[in-house]
């Protein structure tokens, strides 16, 4: 079956910040935060201190995947450029998106050599309070000025607008704050990640929040929904979540992705979408759309 990975990451090397201070590398995939906690941020066998784009390619072809969305995980620190620049060697594989901090004193230069120098189409905008926006600044208002700035700049250049809330019970979770935002933009389009993150025994509130985001211009990445509900493969409580969204949004707003490395700590790449194909609770047509068919249609204009 036809897939395009909608949501992977690209590591040049290990600089990132959350809410524990910088994390630096310590070499086979693992990382240490300021506070002293270490973690295993990818799997070994992806990389030492980074991940490359041609290991990312490796895993592409591997599993018969035509293209990787690269999108940028404050975790891991910003690899715009790097990025960039796979996606530039390797353009029918490998999409790129942007991203920076709106809090930067000089972001007018960021933006413009970001998405008008270099015409990055897709931007990245992680707000959780683990590794995002609202890990090392106070919390921000989803529908307030300096959100809305970015989104007015992403609405202005054409982008397509990729957004990471965090968990559920967080300061970040803002659902009522982020639809309020996405109305005044009818003609930005929006990819909610992780179909808003629901947690184990949360269908409710994930049905709740998705109807609450259920926008002409909004999608729903279904990343690391394994991860997040952890359960046993083959992720019933995944699946069940998937189906409930299908249900809500229809089949042609569900995008699949990895969240490609880090998510492999939890499952194998082939497990991150064998769960679904092999389910039987989706048609032969739905499981087309989530893999396939829904990002060939949303990402063809920002190919160009």
């Amino acid at each position: 079956m036809k897939k395009i990975d909608i949501h992977m990451h690209l590591i040049r090397v290990v600089c990132g910040l959350g809410s524990e201070g910088e994390l630096a590398p310590l070499g086979k995939g693992k990382a240490i935060y300021a506070s002293g906690k270490e973690i295993q941020l990818f799997p070994e066998i992806y990389g030492d201190m980074g991940v490359t784009p041609e290991t990312l390619l490796e895993v592409l072809h591997e599993h018969d995947v035509e293209m990787g969305v690269v999108l940028q995980g404050n975790y891991a620190g910003f690899q715009n450029l790097y990025a960039y620049e796979a996606s530039q060697k390797y353009p029918k594989r490998i999409l790129s998106a942007g991203t920076y901090d709106p809090f930067f004193r000089n972001k007018d230069k960021i933006i413009h050599h970001l998405f008008e120098e270099l015409q990055i189409k897709l931007i990245k905008m992680e707000v959780s309070n683990g590794s995002g926006l609202m890990a090392n600044h106070p919390t921000i208002d989803l529908n307030g000025s300096v959100m809305h700035e970015v989104y007015q700049m992403a609405n202005r250049l054409g982008l397509l607008f990729f957004i990471d809330i965090g968990r559920p019970g967080n300061n970040c979770y803002q659902i009522d704050a982020l639809a309020k935002a996405i109305a005044c933009y009818p003609n930005l389009k929006f990819v909610i990640c992780h179909l808003t993150a629901p947690q184990h025994n949360q269908l409710s509130l994930l049905k709740e929040n998705i109807s609450r985001l259920n926008f002409p211009n909004v999608y729903f990445d279904i990343a690391s929904l394994p991860n997040n509900t952890k359960q046993p493969y083959p992720f019933y409580e995944a699946q069940e979540y998937i189906r409930a969204a299908i249900d809500i949004l229809g089949k042609n707003k569900i995008l699949w992705g990895s969240d490609f490395p880090n998510a492999m700590n939890y499952c194998t790449y082939k497990e991150a979408y064998t769960y679904i194909e092999e389910s039987q609770i989706f048609s032969l047509e739905e499981k087309e759309c989530i893999f396939y068919r829904n990002a060939k249609q949303l990402l063809e204009e920002y190919r160009k």
